[in-house]
């Protein structure tokens, strides 16, 4: 077991005021794999402390000073693969194959992408040609408290870190509690990176205490949060005195919509999709809807593709699904499928219970259910695990009335040939990204979602800019 309990505030690893110990509990085994403390009001007191004394000198910092830390980070991170592999393995139940590429990978990805945007970003420009003596600056927001999950951890973090670091703002990081560790290995990254002490600050504690305290803070200036819609409630709640900045990054319910002249792969992958990381993706495509003609085949298709995604230790190295984070995630997940057994859905592959063979560890069965309408419930809450409703449509109109009828608005997916229907169905579903025929976003393109999917957009310049306070001066002189 590891036991670290400190927290990295000021540019230096400090014992928290007060010891609060919590197990971060290994969902392959159900066993404690590492104690950490979690923090109270004197710890997040201290770490704003020492991020809004830092401000001053990182905001103003020329712009390539502080792209060189980026720079100095994403060379560092490139060295710490294993380590970090082993944590988000450990902590969340990742397969170890899967930790090492795409869990590590989106961190290197995102850091890279935010250096190239920099290096372009304009800070301070003249409002337009005409209006020279207009000036605009682009300035740091402040004080940044960033607020990250534990289903893809490196990913957010430096989708977060690594906006606010080019933007100017100093940084309160609390990272999951139920996956802290790879955090802490990011802060050593940071602290090896030679970031300036307080630009950068970690305190563990969970959403009521810390997370609280930091939403609530007169000396935070935003706070950037991803995770449940229900938290990104609470935190807006607790930002609302202060009338700090609020980005968040919330749930979802995506639509896949199949039309009958998709391409062959089109269910396959759609299953797959969704299975990848248990299932444990807001952005995962959730409800398939498949053109009637179609329909039969696909869920015939959907079936055996789920029926073949193989279940496993997060520690068996091979491509295979893990468990998902905890037992509270695991009985909603339980109680989700046994209702839409209630509710009339029709199972065709998984259902409640472990995989055969497997009585300990918090392992989910690939779960697909068909014939299901959009009032039924597992087809309107985020399940947060690998299990997928099937909807039959006829027309187009239909489609985009079944996609659009939900809270959620993060991400939706077409499958057709037709590039004037694929275009129109882009323009008309209701969120913040689209994806075609299986043609993910490029590098810089914004993620983020409307409607109860939040309110921010994260990754290359648009994730800068979240960072960042808009100034407008008139009669600037000439230099």
């Amino acid at each position: 077991m590891i036991e670290k309990r400190d927290f990295y505030i000021n540019g230096k690893w400090v014992a928290p005021s007060a010891p609060n110990d919590f197990n971060v509990i290994d969902p392959s085994t159900e066993e404690p794999c590492a104690v950490i403390s979690l923090g109270s009001q004197a710890d997040t007191d201290a770490a704003v402390a020492a991020a809004k004394a830092a401000l001053g000198d990182w905001m103003y910092m020329p712009a390539a000073e502080r792209i060189a830390y980026l720079e100095k980070l994403l060379e560092v991170y490139n060295t710490r693969g294993e380590d970090m592999a082993q944590a988000i393995s450990m902590e969340m139940g990742a397969p170890i194959d899967m930790a090492r590429t795409q869990q590590f990978g989106s961190g290197s990805f995102h850091l890279k992408n935010f250096i190239r945007a920099a290096k372009e970003f304009e800070f301070d420009a003249p409002l337009s040609e005409k209006f020279q003596n207009d000036r605009i600056i682009k300035e740091a927001v402040g004080v940044a408290a960033l607020i990250t999950p534990w289903n893809w951890p490196m990913n957010q973090i430096t989708l977060k870190v690594g906006a606010a670091a080019v933007a100017g703002c100093t940084m309160v990081l609390k990272p999951s509690e139920q996956s802290p560790l790879n955090a802490m290995v990011f802060a050593e990254m940071m602290d090896e990176a030679g970031f300036p002490a307080g630009v950068f600050n970690l305190v563990n504690g969970d959403g009521a205490g810390v997370g609280t305290q930091l939403s609530s803070h007169p000396d935070v200036d935003m706070v950037s949060f991803t995770g449940s819609t229900r938290a990104g409630t609470a935190i807006s709640k607790a930002a609302a005195d202060t009338l700090k900045k609020v980005h968040l990054e919330l749930g979802g319910k995506g639509a896949n919509v199949v039309f009958e002249d998709a391409d062959e792969k089109a269910i396959k992958r759609g299953v797959l999709h969704m299975m990848n990381n248990s299932g444990q993706s807001c952005n995962a495509p959730s409800r398939m809807l498949v053109q009637r003609p179609i329909y039969d085949k696909a869920v015939e298709t959907a079936a055996e593709v789920a029926n073949s995604v193989t279940v496993g230790s997060a520690h068996d190295e091979g491509r295979h699904i893990g468990p998902v984070v905890n037992e509270l995630q695991f009985k909603k997940i339980q109680d989700l499928i046994q209702k839409g057994i209630d509710e009339g859905a029709k199972l065709v592959a998984g259902g409640v219970g472990r995989p055969d063979g497997m009585n300990r560890g918090f392992y989910v069965k690939p779960t697909i259910f068909a014939d299901v309408n959009n009032q039924m419930t597992i087809a309107r809450e985020e399940i947060f695990g690998p299990v997928m409703t099937m909807i039959p449509f006829d027309s187009e109109e239909e489609a985009i009335e079944i996609a659009n009828d939900t809270v959620y608005g993060l991400t939706n997916y077409v499958q057709t040939q037709d590039g004037e229907r694929a275009n129109r169905m882009a323009r008309k579903l209701r969120s913040g990204m689209v994806e075609m025929n299986g043609a993910s976003r490029s590098p810089g393109a914004p993620f983020g979602g409307m409607k109860q999917s939040g309110n921010g957009r994260e990754g290359g310049v648009y994730g800068i800019e979240d960072f960042l306070e808009i100034k407008a001066v008139g009669g600037w002189a000439a230099e």
